[in-house]
Protein backbone atom coordinates (compact mmCIF):
# COMPACT_ATOMS: atom_id res chain seq x y z
CA UNK A 1 0.00 0.00 0.00
CA UNK A 2 1.54 3.35 -0.96
CA UNK A 3 1.42 6.45 1.28
CA UNK A 4 1.05 9.91 -0.59
CA UNK A 5 0.32 13.46 1.03
CA UNK A 6 -3.07 15.63 0.63
CA UNK A 7 -0.78 18.05 -2.38
CA UNK A 8 0.79 15.34 -4.07
CA UNK A 9 -3.16 13.86 -4.83
CA UNK A 10 -4.40 17.29 -5.49
CA UNK A 11 -1.97 17.75 -7.62
CA UNK A 12 -2.28 13.94 -9.32
CA UNK A 13 -5.99 12.73 -8.68
CA UNK A 14 -6.61 11.68 -11.97
CA UNK A 15 -3.42 9.20 -11.80
CA UNK A 16 -4.27 7.68 -8.47
CA UNK A 17 -7.80 7.22 -9.56
CA UNK A 18 -6.29 5.37 -12.42
CA UNK A 19 -4.58 3.28 -9.66
CA UNK A 20 -7.27 2.78 -7.63
CA UNK A 21 -9.57 1.84 -10.45
CA UNK A 22 -6.68 -1.02 -10.90
CA UNK A 23 -7.08 -2.26 -7.52
CA UNK A 24 -4.56 0.00 -5.78
CA UNK A 25 -4.94 1.12 -2.40
CA UNK A 26 -2.95 4.40 -0.83
CA UNK A 27 -3.06 6.15 2.52
CA UNK A 28 -3.60 9.36 2.72
CA UNK A 29 -1.76 11.71 4.55
CA UNK A 30 -1.63 15.07 5.88
CA UNK A 31 1.89 16.49 7.27
CA UNK A 32 3.29 12.90 6.94
CA UNK A 33 0.15 11.91 9.45
CA UNK A 34 -1.99 9.15 8.08
CA UNK A 35 -5.71 9.90 7.67
CA UNK A 36 -7.79 8.03 5.18
CA UNK A 37 -7.17 5.30 2.61
CA UNK A 38 -8.38 5.28 -0.90
CA UNK A 39 -9.19 2.08 -1.80
CA UNK A 40 -11.26 0.67 -5.06
CA UNK A 41 -15.45 0.05 -3.94
CA UNK A 42 -16.05 -3.47 -4.00
CA UNK A 43 -18.00 -4.75 -6.73
CA UNK A 44 -21.58 -6.21 -6.42
CA UNK A 45 -21.95 -9.41 -8.26
CA UNK A 46 -25.04 -9.00 -11.58
CA UNK A 47 -25.99 -12.79 -11.26
CA UNK A 48 -28.96 -13.15 -9.96
CA UNK A 49 -29.37 -15.86 -7.12
CA UNK A 50 -31.13 -19.16 -7.59
CA UNK A 51 -34.25 -19.70 -6.28
CA UNK A 52 -34.65 -23.07 -4.11
CA UNK A 53 -30.63 -22.99 -2.80
CA UNK A 54 -31.60 -24.85 0.76
CA UNK A 55 -34.31 -27.16 -0.73
CA UNK A 56 -34.48 -30.35 0.72
CA UNK A 57 -31.31 -29.83 3.45
CA UNK A 58 -34.29 -29.10 6.66
CA UNK A 59 -37.92 -29.52 7.09
CA UNK A 60 -40.49 -27.61 8.86
CA UNK A 61 -42.38 -29.27 11.89
CA UNK A 62 -46.06 -29.16 11.76
CA UNK A 63 -46.22 -27.82 15.39
CA UNK A 64 -44.46 -24.53 13.50
CA UNK A 65 -47.62 -23.38 12.36
CA UNK A 66 -49.42 -23.96 16.35
CA UNK A 67 -50.71 -21.11 17.78
CA UNK A 68 -48.24 -19.83 19.69
CA UNK A 69 -48.86 -19.87 24.30
CA UNK A 70 -50.55 -17.04 25.93
CA UNK A 71 -47.26 -16.41 28.30
CA UNK A 72 -45.11 -16.17 24.79
CA UNK A 73 -47.60 -14.02 23.00
CA UNK A 74 -47.30 -11.44 26.68
CA UNK A 75 -43.15 -11.59 26.28
CA UNK A 76 -43.95 -10.22 22.52
CA UNK A 77 -45.87 -7.27 23.46
CA UNK A 78 -44.27 -6.42 26.85
CA UNK A 79 -46.99 -7.84 28.91
CA UNK A 80 -45.38 -9.41 32.05
CA UNK A 81 -47.65 -12.28 33.87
Amino acid sequence: MNTINVQEAKTHLSHYLDEVAKGESFILCKRNKPVAEIRPIATKSHEKRPIGLAKGTFSVPASFFDELPDETIALFSGEEQ
